[in-house]
């Protein structure tokens, strides 16, 4: 990565990045799946490949503020179903950015959020209209937790993408907002921080990247603290509507050229 490149950002493009971190934020503590557009921004001002080692730290930085407003409500048992499938994920995604190349990477990334929005639509829209209650999920099936682990490892690991997949998962293993958040709180906090070595290695992060985080993690507060008094005032519908939004523009915006 040729971070000097980092350095050549004009104020209006700061001021981009600026406003992405504060989504960033927001999305941790309140609607999930909405950092793809922070992703997009990311990608659209720096270089693709160079964006996804600036997040990361930024990510990290929301994903503690979002374990130390929700710890509570985090679902353990399936985190222990997911993390041996996105440890695999994670693996095949470092492999793949080896040799893909910016297009293909953008364009994998956003057929597959498509393709888990959709899939999650038509589940939603089959299974009983039961209420869950506020932490408790239903058992998920191994091999679906499998499935969407590796994808889920995948994505994050090729474009720190993997918030939509791992939305998808959890909307459709019936969690209700505050476990859907703690659960997935403690989920990207500790797949954030594993992926710290292997983005190193990659050449995606190093002290002038590190820099640039420094600037930018100030906006993370704001964004989660906004998060933290929005999320009380979002039904569970519209709370599950606007993640499937989120996750839809995130695909569409990596399909677009």
């Amino acid at each position: 990565m040729n971070t000097m490149t980092l350095w050549h950002i004009t104020g209006w493009e700061f001021a981009a990045l600026a406003f992405a971190a504060l989504l960033v934020g927001f999305s941790k503590t309140a609607v999930s799946g909405a950092n793809t557009v922070s992703l997009a921004i990311f990608a659209a001002v720096l270089p693709a490949r160079a964006s996804t080692g600036v997040l990361l730290p930024i990510l990290i930085a929301g994903d503690l503020l979002a374990v130390a407003t929700y710890r509570r409500h985090a679902h353990w048992p399936t985190l222990w179903r997911l993390f041996p499938a996105v440890a695999a994920g994670v693996v095949v995604g470092t492999v793949f950015l080896l040799w893909a190349d910016d297009a293909v990477v953008r364009t994998s990334i956003g057929a597959i959020l498509l393709l888990m929005a959709a899939v999650t639509v038509w589940r939603r829209r089959t299974a009983d209209k039961e209420e869950e209650p506020e932490s408790v999920t239903t058992r998920p099936g191994r091999l679906k937790a499998r499935s969407y682990g590796v994808l889920g490892g995948f994505t994050t690991m090729v474009a720190n993408a993997g918030g939509p997949v791992m939305s998808m998962y959890l909307l459709s293993a019936g969690f209700r907002k505050l476990g859907f958040l703690g659960t997935s709180a403690f989920f990207f906090l500790i797949v954030n921080v594993s992926k710290l070595p292997f983005s190193a290695g990659l050449g995606l992060i190093d002290g002038r990247s590190l820099l640039l985080d420094l600037a930018l993690v100030a906006f993370v507060v704001p964004g989660a603290l906004f998060g933290k008094w929005a999320v009380h005032r979002i039904n569970q519908r519209l709370f599950e509507q606007l993640v499937i939004a989120a996750t839809v523009v995130g695909g569409l915006q990596l399909l677009l050229p």
